[in-house]
């Protein structure tokens, strides 16, 4: 598997189960929290709480011709306030050809014109800094640092902020997006 294979997106299925339990497994550098998924019960446990979560839009990154799940981009929606917290990661024998820059840049983008969000955010810990070139390759602009807010093995982490509202301007030099599989798109049942 290497990174130059070409990718794209759909929503999340039920089905994409044992590709996120391989992902997991390979690394979990930018995932989420590694114990989350350890075997089959756990990997369908976490897809299906992204699939069926209601204010979540969760974005398979599939190899195209295989339809295999690559990684995944998901947006946490605040409707209330019309923002979307947006989450991604990548399998690592994927990582290297700006796959998951151009998958975050096509959902913020789609998430801000069709989604009907205002502001997309993006928080990762300060020792991850592939997180925040995705979140400035997505449009996202650098808020501000949390200093201390979590705690991990012992020690207290820094976080930083990234936000992009639907008015702001698009950075100068941009990724391509990445293409749709379809017309299908998490939040087209809202």
């Amino acid at each position: 598997m290497t990174g130059s294979a070409p990718a794209q997106l759909r929503p999340l299925r039920a089905t994409d189960a044992p590709a996120v339990l391989a992902a997991f497994h390979a690394g979990t550098v930018g995932m989420a929290d590694p114990a989350e998924v350890t075997d089959d019960a756990s990997a369908r446990a976490y897809v299906d709480g992204l699939v069926q979560a209601e204010g979540t839009d969760a974005v398979a990154v599939v190899e195209r011709g295989t339809d295999t799940l690559i990684g995944l981009v998901a947006v946490v929606r605040d409707e209330a306030h019309g923002t979307g917290a947006l989450t991604a990661w990548l399998h690592q024998g994927w990582r290297g050809d700006a796959i998951m820059s151009r998958a975050a840049t096509t959902v913020a983008d789609a998430e801000l014109a069709e989604g009907g969000l205002e502001r997309i955010e993006l928080a990762h810990r300060a020792d991850s800094p592939t997180a925040g070139a995705v979140a400035r390759a997505a449009g996202l602009r650098h808020e501000g640092t949390q200093r201390g807010r979590l705690r991990t093995g012992g020690r207290r982490l820094d976080v930083h902020l990234y936000g992009r509202l639907a008015a702001d301007p698009l950075p100068e030099e941009r990724v391509r997006p990445l293409p749709w599989a379809s017309d299908a798109r998490p939040w087209a049942d809202r």
